[in-house]
């Protein structure tokens, strides 16, 4: 893990500001369910929709092995750019929704 970085924080940021940019346009059916005892951060979206339940996975991170995680993105960008933004090295960002054997090929960590 690269120690001048503190990935728990980093992780709470980097969704913190999802939430707090949409929450900008009108929507507050966002939330974040952060658990630094695991080291798993997801962004939910909770909401209804006239008579439709939304319960939508926005993003989920964990730090595995000192490296992030990124098990579901569903941003408009790429969650991997924000961090790459805030200085998190390619080798430290894994994109474990991608299956094992095509993570090589991505410009990011296998694992």
């Amino acid at each position: 893990m690269d120690t001048r970085l503190d990935y728990p924080t980093l992780a709470k940021k980097v969704l913190n500001d999802y939430v707090d940019f949409i929450k900008g346009s009108g929507m507050t059916s966002l939330r974040t369910l952060f658990d630094d005892n695991q080291q798993r951060y997801v962004l939910l979206r909770v909401d209804w929709e006239k008579e439709k339940y939304i319960h939508y996975l926005v993003t989920h991170l964990e730090i595995i092995g000192g490296k992030i995680w990124i098990l579901k993105d569903n941003t408009e960008e790429g969650v991997a750019t924000d961090l790459l933004e805030a200085g998190v090295p390619k080798e430290h960002i894994v994109l474990g929704f991608k299956p094992p054997t095509v993570r090589p090929y991505t410009e990011f960590a296998a694992a």
